[in-house]
């Protein structure tokens, strides 16, 4: 997957849900779940040492879900997710080593960025696809709103994460450049431990059903 596939994979979904899997057997009933609410991309966090064998049962039992690998932190993490068979990576914040290592290599990555200044440095490396983090702590959607302007010819697309939820994912899809919003409140831990698939379905539908009602901005 390019960087012109991933934004418009997740210009269709509108909604990353991005999950911290505590057991390998939750990978594929949440993948499962997340599927059957209608959202067919999500995201397993590195959180954990098991992330990447999440990844790969994922891509073997489900494999129309497009999952990709989140909060990677170094080099060996990329290689990692590359291995594992991710369609994409996503770091927390904007590192320009694990950024020119995962262009270096062809993996498809959107850096997390804060500032003006990260999402101009994401463009020029050629990773036009931004996780905006944490989005809601750095100002949500006025923040948006008030650097959008200056990008608004360029490929600059964020996915807003970070305090993202069913009661905000509206007022961040309305605004110009962001092109989907992602969290981890679909795939709840709690719920997975559970076992409460049909729980996270409800809860992704209802998500996904909100989404679907708002118009990309022009």
């Amino acid at each position: 997957m390019n960087h012109t596939e991933l934004a418009a994979a997740l210009s269709r979904a509108r909604i990353l849900s991005a999950a911290v899997i505590d057991e390998p057997g939750h990978a594929v009933p949440l993948a499962r779940a997340l599927l059957a609410g209608g959202l067919g991309v999500m995201e397993v966090t590195f959180r954990n040492t098991h992330a990447s064998e999440c990844i790969r049962r994922i891509r073997a039992e489900v494999p129309s879900m497009i999952v990709g690998a989140g909060t990677l932190l170094a080099p060996a993490q990329v290689d990692e997710a590359r291995g594992a068979g991710a369609a994409f990576g996503v770091t927390p914040g904007f590192n320009p080593t694990i950024v020119r290592h995962a262009v270096a290599t062809g993996f498809t990555l959107a850096p997390g960025v804060l500032t003006p200044g990260e999402m101009e440095q994401s463009l020029e490396l050629g990773c036009p696809v931004v996780k905006f983090f944490p989005a809601a702590a750095a100002g949500g959607p006025d923040f948006i709103k008030a650097v959008a302007a200056p990008y608004a010819h360029t490929a600059l697309r964020l996915v807003p994460l970070g305090g993202v939820g069913e009661g905000t994912l509206a007022a961040y899809l309305a605004l110009p450049l962001v092109i989907a919003v992602g969290g981890s409140w679909l795939a709840d831990r709690k719920l997975a431990a559970a076992g409460r698939w049909d729980d996270i379905t409800a809860l992704t539908r209802r998500a996904v059903a909100i989404a679907s009602s708002v118009a990309p901005a022009a």
